[in-house]
């Protein structure tokens, strides 16, 4: 009996490592930001701040739900040495975007409206639409009918018609004439004069970037009956605790608020005013735009865009369904719309609900980088985002610079993240 009870812990301890031996080793979890990345995105990040070609830059990369990259280099404000840090404060500009199509997709799940509906059912400002046929020998505006009305789904993915160029001629001008976007402007002030505007196009046949994400905000406030504002902070930003996202810099914060610059030849930098640059975000105006006007910090958009890669939930809390984010990260461009203004050069993508998505891999190396399903956006001051589904990567790029990244910046920072695009070679 003893001479047992002596052996058994041998015997036991024999099984331990038996059992042990025989167990696969664990796989190790590759990550698309492993050293190497991270040396690239050092070098590629503090190349643009050495050649003076930008004053100041940020980037957060969050992969498997785990954070895999921060670094900020240069100054969120030269002129008073304000190095760019973490917790910067910047103007998104079109990063708004994605913010305002979650609020209304909310809306959606509660079943308030259908993609296909008619604007002009909440929105008689939008009945009746005209489009535009060119002018005639009097310089007058040649209009016909439009051949339906403008969808929801068309202001979701920029296919509405609603013109946003400067060179329509008579067009144009009555564009500028209504000032729909001045920041006095009520959002609705601002869709009475979008809606008795002349659609540039017949609804549905081009993409055209432009006015429709405001137009999304102000229906927002028109299917809710709740101030857009209100509305975006209760159901979107307060939720995820985006505290830094805001129309309105405090006073407080002014410190943290980065300087914006204008690239004037290579390598040389001028500082805006704040006066102007900032002149939105600096005190509160009647317009609460869906399309740009938000400033925010990079663990703030982050944790929008993490919510977004986890399929609508962060911290517990649920803004959207699975099936909802899904669906806004799906192409709703139709082969028939083969005009499509300037999105190829974002790689080859179609667009979802907000968002660019991307359709096919890289054809050639000097083609944006990405991958496939993924979706993203930008911004005039040459932010930008992107989900990445299928590695559960997401990356936040903060910057202040105009005009719009003339300088291969978004192309080399994808580049540093996923290594240089390699083309198979044709069979």
């Amino acid at each position: 009996m003893n001479k047992s009870l002596k052996i058994l812990p041998a015997i036991a301890l024999g099984l331990v490592v038996f059992v042990t031996s025989c167990q696969q080793p664990e796989e190790k979890v590759a990550f698309i930001v492993n050293e190497s990345a991270i040396a690239r995105l050092d070098s590629t990040l503090q190349s643009y701040v050495n050649t003076g070609n930008v004053a100041g830059i940020s980037a957060l990369i969050f992969e498997k739900d785990q954070e895999v990259y921060f670094n900020a280099f240069g100054f969120a404000n030269q002129e008073k040495q304000i190095p760019m840090d973490r917790n910067t404060i910047v103007q998104i500009y079109s990063m708004t975007k994605p913010i305002t199509g979650t609020a209304l997709m909310t809306l959606w799940e509660e079943g308030k409206f259908q993609l296909d509906d008619p604007l002009e059912k909440y929105a008689p400002e939008f009945a009746n639409m005209k489009v535009y046929q060119g002018v005639d020998e009097k310089g007058e505006m040649i209009l016909v009918d439009a051949d339906r009305p403008v969808t929801i789904r068309d202001i979701t993915r920029h296919t509405a018609g609603f013109p946003n160029r400067n060179d329509i001629p008579g067009l144009s001008e009555l564009m500028a004439k209504k000032d729909a976007r001045s920041f006095e402007n009520t959002l609705t002030q601002m869709a009475e004069k979008i809606g008795s505007t002349p659609l540039w196009f017949q609804p549905g046949t081009q993409w055209e970037y432009g006015q429709s994400v405001d137009v999304q905000a102000f229906l927002v406030e028109r299917i809710s009956g709740i101030p857009y504002g209100e509305y975006v902070q209760d159901h979107v930003l307060g939720p995820l605790k985006m505290n830094n996202t805001r129309y309105v810099v405090p006073s407080e914060d002014l410190n943290r608020f980065s300087a914006a610059y204008q690239r004037t030849a290579e390598g040389e930098l001028t500082q805006m005013p704040d006066s102007s640059a900032h002149a939105f975000n600096l005190k509160k105006w009647p317009l609460t735009p869906g399309g740009f006007g938000l400033t925010s910090t990079l663990d703030d958009y982050m944790t929008f865009a993490r919510m977004l890669v986890r399929k609508g939930e962060i911290n517990g809390t649920q803004i959207l369904k699975p099936e909802t984010i899904e669906l806004m990260a799906t192409n709703h461009l139709p082969d028939s719309v083969t005009v499509r203004s300037w999105l190829p050069s974002k790689g080859r993508v179609g667009f979802g609900i907000d968002f660019a998505v991307r359709t096919d891999p890289p054809a050639t190396v000097e083609e944006m980088n990405g991958i496939v399903g993924e979706f993203f956006w930008d911004g005039a001051a040459s932010t930008l985002f992107w989900v990445d589904p299928k590695n559960e990567l997401v990356a936040v790029l903060f910057v202040q610079l105009f005009p719009y990244d003339g300088i291969g910046l978004h192309k080399n920072f994808r580049d540093a993240v996923y290594g240089k695009i390699t083309v198979k070679p044709t069979q």
